[in-house]
């Protein structure tokens, strides 16, 4: 299928997210007319000072006839909404969003024609392997070749995002133009109280405790950096693993603690001891309605040794991820309002 001629337009969904703020931001400085789907009643987030530069859509990824209606010949398209949640309520919505509303948008791409689809995934939907050979303590090395296994490891999160990852790839089998970013963990200036930026506030409350896992991390401008070059580029049917580095959670969150000028925390969470914590905050979060601070997923995310090999977009965009310490500043001024 031959891809329309370039109209300078783009759709986002997800755009008043973290990942999507940001891509809409970038999208704005290269001269793009932007549109995006907004939620009915729910605010602009991190966009309200360019609020009036983009064509807002009321609806969801779930509402067919929204997504008809902004997805039209020729636009680029990024999709970036999705629920990311480890509590175990939260399934269901997920398989909502994250898979059904991912065919949805496939399916409204390729009956528009659009020019392409730019998916933003997760290293979560590669699975977390068997070590096949690794020895006690060693890392479990992940690139974008990895086979999806299923396994008690894997989260309900992940699982939705491997499922949505298949809608990609149908769609591609269909004739759409589309390529994928696998981010690790994000970080940037964001919403301080969601998702992975959620550290940020662990370290500037002084929590005394770190996890015994490997952390992988990627700075969200080089997310949507990578994606918008990947969306110019003659890249189609590809997937990319973005993931800066790996380093122990402790090692992150000390320097996280030094840039914050924030004590650091010192307990490290043997894995045993954290599978005993998980069951306990499960009650306590079904006793005060308030979501668990510790899941069992969550807790076996932090006590894993996985790392995530991202060189494959270096090679193929000719850039070089930011240094941890670059973000980390960044992130201090953010909160301190310099």
């Amino acid at each position: 299928m031959t891809s329309p001629l370039r109209t300078n337009s783009v759709f986002i969904t997800g755009a008043t997210g973290f990942i999507g703020s940001h891509m809409a931001r970038q999208y704005l400085q290269a001269g793009y007319t932007v549109s995006a789907l907004i939620r009915p009643g729910k605010g602009y987030g991190m966009l309200a000072d360019v609020a009036d530069q983009i064509t807002w859509v009321e609806g969801d990824v779930l509402d067919i006839p929204a997504l008809e209606t902004a997805i039209t010949p020729g636009i680029d398209v990024i999709h970036a909404a999705a629920v990311v949640s480890f509590i175990p309520k939260d399934r269901r919505l997920m398989d909502q969003i994250n898979v059904e509303g991912t065919a949805n948008v496939v399916n409204v791409c390729l009956k528009a024609g659009v020019r392409k689809l730019g998916y933003v995934s997760s290293v979560a939907a590669l699975g977390r392997p068997t070590a096949k050979g690794a020895k006690p303590g060693e890392a479990v090395v992940v690139n974008e070749t990895q086979k999806w296994e299923e396994s008690p490891n894997n989260s309900a999160y992940a699982k939705s995002k491997y499922r949505a990852e298949l809608e990609v790839w149908r769609g591609v089998a269909e004739g759409l133009n589309a390529v994928m970013v696998c981010p690790s963990i994000v970080l940037g200036v964001g919403d301080w109280s969601r998702s992975s930026l959620q550290l940020v506030n662990y370290v500037n409350n002084e929590r005394p405790f770190y996890p015994a896992g490997l952390v992988n991390y990627v700075d969200v401008l080089d997310v949507v950096e990578s994606l918008f070059w990947l969306m110019q580029a003659e890249v189609t049917a590809q997937r990319y693993i973005l993931n800066a580095g790996t380093i122990p959670y402790r090692s992150l969150l000390e320097q996280l603690a030094g840039s914050l000028g924030k004590r650091p925390p010192t307990l490290r969470i043997a894995p045993v001891l954290t599978q005993w914590l998980w069951p306990l905050e499960a009650v306590r979060a079904w006793v005060t309605g308030k979501p668990p601070l510790i899941t069992r997923e969550t807790a076996r995310s932090a006590s894993s040794l996985y790392r995530y090999e991202g060189q494959k977009i270096e090679q193929v965009a000719g850039f070089q991820y930011r240094p941890l310490n670059q973000t980390l500043q960044r992130i201090a001024r953010s909160i301190s309002g310099g």
